[in-house]
């Protein structure tokens, strides 16, 4: 075969990573959608999509907008759902539904059909009942929107703390960036100072994540600027309790993840390093998850990644919800879009595997 990687070329771990998403996703492809579908990266990015046979693209907006900015850039919407909440023959069942959530919590809805219609919240309704399986926001709205109708909408996990935002990396180009060429970083845009509780859920939940995306042992890096106390600071010392209840709720419910924590970032991703500072054997595993202590250096590093160190970003994916959601920011590239809504569409694929408790 022409395309055939040959014995003497290194392997590229991200393009195998890459090839191997899209390949699941070919075999169980996912409705995915897009709340601001009047965009043209959003367009490109399901007709990427739909060529891939990877996903089924629901793009919410106004039909005749979306029709007119497809046909100006020549883009076949032809397996590209596009749909009108205001419109919608699921308007007046989601504004039942609506209503009976808030009987019970003793409040009133002064206009459902407006409140609904807003397409953040359409999307979250049609993914908690059924009608696509997750939703890729924000190309073209604040976070707190999308954060809000998630909040509202769909049922969270009862074993999660809190909501989190977990971005998805893969850089080819750089040295010691993860075990198979991706990192994932939590919690990188919801929760400025999480506390030892929340810290050990994002371990336990990204690395539920790492391994269903790589198929093996998920590592995860509980970072702070100490290593296994080198220093005790008020920091390190909440690193070090989220680590070990992170791995008591592991050892508990026997999954596939290695934890270690504390531990600074060059131990966690430098093996060189590792071999100076842990003189043992988990020199040799780099991480695939790294969780930080607070809002800050998460978000920080993030985005010194991406827009110095030229990394593929991917997310955030809102987790802790009881379905898969993910906010894109407004910068949002076509391949960003089209990255993050098949890492939603992975996410989702073994679902009921994953949480059978949370229908």
């Amino acid at each position: 075969m022409k395309d055939k990687i040959q014995s003497d070329e290194p392997i590229n771990e991200s393009l195998r990573l890459k090839e191997r998403l899209y390949g699941s996703l070919k075999r169980h492809p996912k409705r995915i959608v897009f709340t601001e579908g009047e965009d043209i990266r959003v367009l490109e990015a399901a007709e990427r999509l739909v060529k891939l046979e990877a996903i089924a693209p629901i793009l919410l907006g106004d039909k005749a907008r979306i029709k007119v900015l497809a046909v100006k850039h020549q883009i076949d919407t032809t397996f590209i759902h596009i749909l009108d909440p205001k419109k919608a023959s699921d308007l007046p069942l989601f504004c039942s539904r609506l209503n009976n959530i808030v009987k019970y919590q003793g409040k009133v809805v002064a206009d459902p059909e407006e409140l609904i219609s807003r397409p953040h919240n359409f999307a979250a309704m049609m993914v908690q009942y059924g009608q696509a399986d997750g939703i890729v926001a924000g190309n073209k709205s604040h976070p707190s929107t999308i954060a809000r109708a998630v909040s509202n909408f769909i049922k969270p996990l009862a074993h999660v703390p809190k909501l989190f935002g977990t971005v998805a990396m893969t850089a080819p180009h750089i040295p010691n960036f993860g075990g198979s060429g991706l990192l994932l970083l939590a919690d990188c845009g919801v929760n400025p100072e999480p506390d030892v509780d929340e810290l050990a859920a994002m371990a336990v939940e990204t690395g539920k994540l790492a391994h269903h995306l790589l198929g093996r042992t998920a590592r995860v890096a509980m970072l702070s600027h100490s290593t296994h106390g080198s220093m005790s600071t008020p920091s390190s010392l909440k690193m070090k309790a989220a680590t070990a209840l992170a791995k008591d709720i592991v050892t508990k419910e026997y999954l596939d993840i290695d934890i270690d924590g504390e531990i600074q970032a060059d131990v966690a991703l430098d093996a060189a390093a590792a071999q100076i500072k842990l003189h043992d054997t988990r020199a040799n595993k780099p991480v695939d998850v790294l969780i930080f202590p607070n809002l800050d250096a998460s978000h920080i590093a993030y985005k010194i990644l991406q827009h110095v160190a030229g990394t593929n970003c991917f997310g955030q994916l809102i987790m802790g919800l009881s379905r898969n959601a993910a906010q894109v920011p407004m910068t949002a590239s076509v391949d960003m879009i089209a990255g993050t809504a098949a890492l939603v569409a992975c996410e989702s694929i073994k679902y009921r595997e994953l949480y059978p408790d949370a229908e």
